[in-house]
């Protein structure tokens, strides 16, 4: 491995919802020079949310690309979207980076989302190192924020830096191994000095429970330690380097973004303990590719996969490629197996927000890049040597959280609105578009309402369309319950040749979820065998109108048992038209009810919470089905209907302030109460008539 790569490292900057990141990111960005200037969420002068929704919301709604030299080396960061709404591609986000910079709000400390996040770092076996920001603010506790990165979610820290002051007061950091002191000035600067005296013994007796820790993490420096010898810093510092490559230990950092305080000693950490592209715990990294693994290498065929699409205004589609093994140069041709296609990278470019520039370097293990005017490639794509194709498996995407009726503000426009949203699903593979049989409503589906409604913002902006979102028609059901015998007679005599069709079904509910069955027991030739599949489409035609509210009826079997014909006026679309004749004659003889569809919410939250949020989905006809603690964060379980979910996204961050999180998936259908019933039904005439 060269020594360039040896000392790159690309990494992912992940937290929770305003915990900072950016503002961590435009930290490092100004530290190393890549910013001019230190940018400000709030002023909307950040490098990294530069888009118009970004600078409206004050938060990321994609991903944050860029590439900068830290002490020469290269450095590429991904500013991933704290915001549920925005970061359900983190799956794809993860499979680019090496390691990743956890940031946790010194003020709110972990939440329920911080802990969902986490889960999704610790299952991939991500290396990481924490940074507790915001340290400067009022009500700043750093013991609680470390607190809870060890309890709740249940990480062995390795404390790098010891906090210089608090809240107004914050103006420093130690570092405990090496027992030295670095001050901090508001406007990236760092001085270095002794350990205050006042923090000498506290500094002392941290030191020995860290080089204890540090190791116990490794056998030879165990064995040493307990010998009593004096263990060397570099031996420590790479100790520590291999204790978080293997998940042993996570390094935690602290400072404040908004003042550039701190950027320097979080830089030193992932140049220090972040793993470079060709390294894993144990040797050398490995790729995962279908039918085996791979050995990543600076050398030998080409290995890329695609993790994100972008759109400029000036190149286009921009195509962000994580290098995995190989060295992919300028004008290489490389093979897109998911299409057959042959595909030329052209230009390598590096991101730098809303900025790209030329590399004149190729691009190695590690290196994440963007490629413009790929014909025929998209999110989750790999990219190949054509001599030697391999296809990375895609990651598995978490399913849409809510969808909303899409419609054009003005008739006539679906094509363009239509056409529209379909080029943003190319960026956004968290959005999907389609369409509901039951209802005909077209489906706006994503992560959360937040999501949808940016999506359409961004339509209006790009494309000059004006997509409107409805909340979707609730796809009820209607059933049936008894049996009843009717006979379904058509007969219709004109001038020529008539029609005829004469059938005997016997109709009978069915237990839930048993869908719909038709069985033949015509005996004898009472219908000929070429007229009984008439019957059948007549019957379950008619049964998607349903009898009630216009809703389709299910959970029902149909048993033809009788009939006659006529010789020569008898057809298919007679026994059809019987078949509907017979269904409605059951239909107006059965009990029908109308069934309404039921979800499965996981609700997130603080545990001084959860006795709000049981009582909500109460009262939203929910029923509790159990709660779970750990750590101080509440998982509460419910069956709730449908119908009564559509606006829970703004309730539940309104009653938690922001701290909770649910997902929700459909479950089952149940009969839905005589008061909500009859109200559907009678919404539902009405739009019949």
């Amino acid at each position: 491995m060269s020594e360039n790569l040896a000392s790159q490292r690309t990494y992912a900057l992940i937290g929770h919802g305003g915990c900072g990141k950016t503002s961590v990111a435009e930290m490092l960005l100004f530290t190393t020079g890549a910013a001019a200037r230190l940018g400000k969420i709030e002023e909307g002068t950040t490098v990294l949310d530069y888009e118009p929704e970004e600078i409206k919301r004050r938060g990321s709604t994609q991903p944050g690309l860029a590439s900068y030299l830290f002490q020469k080396n290269r450095h590429f960061l991904l500013d991933v979207p704290g915001d549920g709404s925005f970061n359900g591609d983190l799956p794809y986000l993860l499979r680019a980076v090496d390691g990743v910079v956890f940031v946790v709000d010194a003020v709110d400390g972990v939440k329920p989302l911080t802990k969902k996040l986490w889960g999704e770092v610790a299952k991939l076996g991500l290396p990481a190192v924490f940074f507790i920001n915001k340290m400067d603010r009022d009500r700043a506790d750093y013991d609680m924020a470390l607190t809870g990165i060890r309890e709740k979610l249940g990480v062995k820290t390795y404390i790098q830096n010891l906090p210089i002051g608090a809240r107004e007061n914050f103006k420093g950091v130690v570092n405990v191994l090496e027992r030295k002191a670095y001050f901090f000035d508001d406007k990236g600067g760092m001085t270095e000095g002794p350990v205050p005296e006042d923090m000498t013994d506290e500094v002392e007796t941290l030191r020995e429970t860290m080089v204890e820790e540090v190791a116990v993490s490794e056998e030879q420096l165990m064995e040493r330690y307990l010998e009593g010898e004096e263990i060397a810093l570099e031996e420590l510092l790479a100790a520590v380097h291999k204790a978080t490559l293997s998940g042993a230990l996570c390094p935690v950092c602290c400072g404040s973004a908004l003042k550039a305080m701190g950027g320097q000693r979080l830089l030193a950490a992932i140049q220090n303990y972040l793993p470079g592209p060709l390294e894993a715990a144990g040797g050398a990294k490995t790729i995962t590719i279908e039918g085996g693994t791979v050995t990543a290498a600076e050398t030998g065929p080409v290995v890329a996969f695609v993790v994100k699409t972008l759109f400029d205004p000036f190149a286009g589609q921009l195509s962000i490629v994580r290098v995995l093994s190989g060295t992919l140069t300028t004008n290489m041709e490389l093979l897109n197996p998911a299409t057959s296609s042959s595909e030329r990278a052209g230009q390598i470019l590096l991101p730098l927000g809303k900025e790209t520039t030329i590399s004149k370097e190729p691009a190695g293990p590690g290196s994440v890049i963007a490629l413009a005017k790929l014909k025929d490639t998209a999110t989750g794509h790999t990219l190949a040597d054509p001599k030697k194709p391999v296809v990375v498996p895609a990651p598995v995407l978490p399913p849409p959280m809510i969808s909303y009726a899409l419609a054009p503000a003005e008739k006539g426009d679906e094509d363009k609105v239509f056409a529209a949203m379909s080029k943003l699903l190319d960026e956004d593979i968290t959005l999907s578009i389609t369409r509901d049989m039951d209802t005909g409503d077209i489906l706006l589906s994503g992560m959360g309402q937040t999501h949808l409604e940016t999506a359409v913002d961004k339509a209006k902006r790009r494309f000059k369309v004006s997509p409107v979102l409805k909340a979707p028609k609730i796809p009820y059901r209607e059933t049936v319950k008894g049996k009843v015998e009717v006979q379904g007679r058509h007969k219709k005599q004109t001038g020529g040749r008539g029609q005829f069709g004469d059938c005997w079904i016997r109709m009978e509910g069915l237990p839930r979820g048993s869908g719909y069955e038709f069985v033949d027991a015509i005996v004898g030739g009472a219908i000929p065998r070429q007229y009984i599949p008439a019957v059948d489409r007549g019957v379950q035609e008619s049964s998607v109108r349903g009898f009630l509210a216009g809703y389709p009826l299910v959970d029902f079997r149909v048993t033809l048992y009788d009939g006659s014909f006529h010789t020569v006026d008898s057809s298919e679309m007679a026994f059809k038209i019987a078949g509907s004749v017979g269904f409605k004659a059951a239909c107006e003889k059965l009990k029908i009810s109308l069934l309404e569809p039921i979800v499965l919410v996981a609700v997130s939250c603080p545990d001084e919470y959860m006795g709000d949020i049981i009582g909500d989905l109460s009262s939203r006809r929910g029923k509790v089905l159990g709660s779970d603690s750990t750590g101080g964060i509440t998982e509460i379980q419910a069956h709730v209907p449908m119908a009564e979910m559509q606006e829970y996204a703004k309730t539940l961050s309104s009653m938690t302030g922001g701290q909770g999180a649910f997902t929700m998936a459909f479950d089952h259908y149940e009969e839905c109460p005589p008061p909500i019933a009859e109200k559907v039904v009678a919404e539902g005439k009405k739009k019949e008539e």
